[in-house]
């Protein structure tokens, strides 16, 4: 059983140590949804993925991917990367709206 969201969000852009990335902060009702599965997964499987994420089928545009989501603050905000390749093809810039799909695998 999976289940898929949709949002439309900003794209943020972080620097870190290692370099730059564009992210998109997902919050709210999608950030419960996520949330309530990674809990399902850990009850079902008895363990958590690595640092807490969720795998998911995301797709913006016609640009669709597999990858995973990350929490930050106590699941109540998850973190989706989004890589140039995506950038490129979607002509995607730092502050743009991300119109999202994700399905939660």
């Amino acid at each position: 059983m999976s289940e898929s969201l949709s949002c439309t969000l900003p794209l943020r852009r972080w620097q870190g140590d290692r370099g730059t990335y564009h992210l998109v902060t997902i919050t709210g009702k999608a950030a419960e949804a996520i949330a309530a599965h990674a809990l399902m997964h850990r009850l079902e499987f008895g363990t958590q993925r690595g640092f807490g994420s969720v795998k998911v089928m995301a797709s913006v545009g016609r640009t669709i991917w597999k990858t995973s989501v990350f929490p930050q603050r106590e699941k109540s905000e998850w973190v989706l990367l989004v890589s140039k390749k995506v950038m490129r093809a979607e002509d995607l810039a730092e502050g743009d709206p991300v119109q999202l799909e994700l399905e939660l695998l």
